[in-house]
């Protein structure tokens, strides 16, 4: 299916001839979201430069029942912004105006294509900052962090995107605006606003935002912590949740990421390490201190051979410059990587390690291991070559096992990253029957014609019959530490 030059012209009428794109090979830029190694080229880009634009777009899609894929910085890594046949790509990158900060009640007002980490740069001066911040927050924009739940390094103890979200306004497939949420703690009603967070374009078109400012915290150290084995690592994670410690943020790194990251970065991190642990203690001085004390004592205890506490500023920037830049480091290493977004209960982390080495060895894989170990986001990097036939479809392959593992150990199979085009198998075994038609009983209240962001997310029962997948609950676990939950 192409799109009809009138249908073109129209658009044109609304955004100006310079918003929409048609030229092949301007339209490349826009194939993939950062998951390259799913593409479809767009029959039409369209990018609205004020909010008023969008409702118009969108009723004119209604009118002729033409999909609509919306895309923000295109950092997703699920897929989620792939555009579809017959459909426009609706580019939010121009509604970048950060439109009020306000320090008294600790908010700030922003359209959908701001930069995370602008927000914090505009909030800095008032000693507030923006908490939720993605390895990409350099790029990707806020209503891309809305419609995928984004977290990032800090999420452990200050939350995902839907904790520090107040009040979003939502452009419906039929042109309407609605305003979910409100300015106070609470509102009136369902809580729509928790179920469009989250919703990967399914539902609307986020259009603008306003969220929690937090103050800049008194004191916040870094300790970096080294150890002989990944499953050493992974325990400590546990133990250190277990004692009632809430760091800002704990990442676990395994050899191989550390070694690619110091050559790119040169953080300072022990090359020799099997893995290694960074933990962020922030808050009033007295309580860092304290705390500090209490993790170096359980991570020498869970068998740390090296710990490292950040001498300044400077040296605390580079150990975290070190874990934000591993995707690219690893990058460095590789023809190609695909980077998988599970989460596990986290005392389980020491044995699905082991379980996600033996499942590399046995595809003849390798993988990088980076990830939040401190709320259990897992971020196995699958190292590939897309010019070895058969090498991508084995990296498929091992990175669904990693998912349906992540389930059978009571996980999820996404932390943050969504599921977009890439995890709709894996949707098939986390979810039963019923569960499945409950989503798409909501998506039919929102979107009846099914055209905002088609064939993501959720998959049809019918797709789930053809993948041959199956909800597995209660299904036999394959590492001998696991048999027993």
């Amino acid at each position: 299916m192409t799109i009809a030059s009138s249908f073109i012209r129209l658009c044109r009428q609304i955004v100006g001839d310079a918003n929409v794109i048609a030229d092949p090979a301007l339209l490349r830029v826009y194939e993939c979201d950062a998951l390259a190694a799913y593409t479809q080229l767009p029959d039409l880009v369209v990018l609205p430069d004020s909010v008023e634009q969008i409702p118009a777009l969108l009723r004119l899609c209604h009118t002729h029942q033409i999909p609509v894929v919306a895309r923000g910085a295109g950092t997703g890594l699920s897929g989620g912004a792939l555009p579809v046949p017959g459909g426009i790509v609706l580019g939010l990158a121009k509604l970048n105006r950060i439109l009020d900060i306000d320090p008294i009640n600790r908010t700030a007002t922003v359209q959908a294509g701001v930069r995370n980490l602008a927000i914090s740069e505009a909030a800095r001066p008032h000693g507030l900052y923006y908490a939720p911040d993605p390895s990409s927050q350099i790029a990707c924009s806020i209503g891309g962090n809305i419609a995928e739940n984004a977290g990032g390094v800090h999420c452990l103890k200050y939350g995902l995107t839907v904790h520090n979200v107040l009040q979003i306004k939502l452009a419906t497939i039929t042109g309407e605006l609605l305003t979910l949420g409100g300015s106070g703690l609470d509102g009136a009603g369902y809580d729509l606003l928790a179920l469009a967070i989250g919703s990967e374009g399914l539902l609307g078109v986020v259009v603008e935002a306003t969220l929690r400012l937090l103050p800049t915290p008194p004191r916040v150290q870094v300790l970096l912590a080294a150890f002989a084995t990944i499953e050493q690592a992974g325990a400590a994670v546990a133990d250190i949740i277990g004692a009632g410690l809430i760091p800002a943020g704990l990442e676990l790194m395994d050899n191989a990421a550390i070694r690619a990251t110091e050559a790119f970065v040169h953080a300072g991190y022990p090359v020799e390490a099997a893995a290694i642990l960074l933990c962020e203690l922030d808050g009033q001085p007295e309580q860092v201190d304290a705390d500090l004390a209490r993790a170096e004592a359980l991570l020498r205890a869970a068998g740390a051979s090296e710990l490292r506490v950040a001498a300044d500023a400077a040296q605390r920037q580079r150990f975290w410059a070190g874990r934000k830049a591993a995707f690219p480091a690893v990058g460095r290493i590789a023809s190609d990587y695909y980077c998988m977004d599970g989460t596990i209960p986290r005392r389980h982390l020491a044995a699905v390690l082991a379980e996600i080495a033996a499942l590399a060895e046995r595809y003849g894989l390798s993988v990088v291991n980076v990830f939040h170990a401190g709320d259990g986001n897992l971020h196995p990097l699958i190292l590939y070559d897309a010019g070895r036939p058969g090498d991508f479809d084995k990296a498929e392959a091992l990175g669904g096992d990693i998912l349906e593992l992540c389930v059978r150990v009571g996980g999820t199979i996404t932390g943050e990253h969504g599921v977009g085009h890439e995890k709709l198998p894996q949707m098939c075994v986390q979810f039963q029957a019923a569960e499945l038609e409950q989503f798409h009983a909501l998506k039919q209240a929102f979107d009846p014609n099914g055209l905002l962001n088609p064939g993501k997310a959720v998959p049809t029962l019918h797709r789930c019959a053809e993948l041959g997948k199956m909800h597995v609950h209660g299904g036999r676990l394959p590492h001998p530490e696991l048999e027993r939950f």
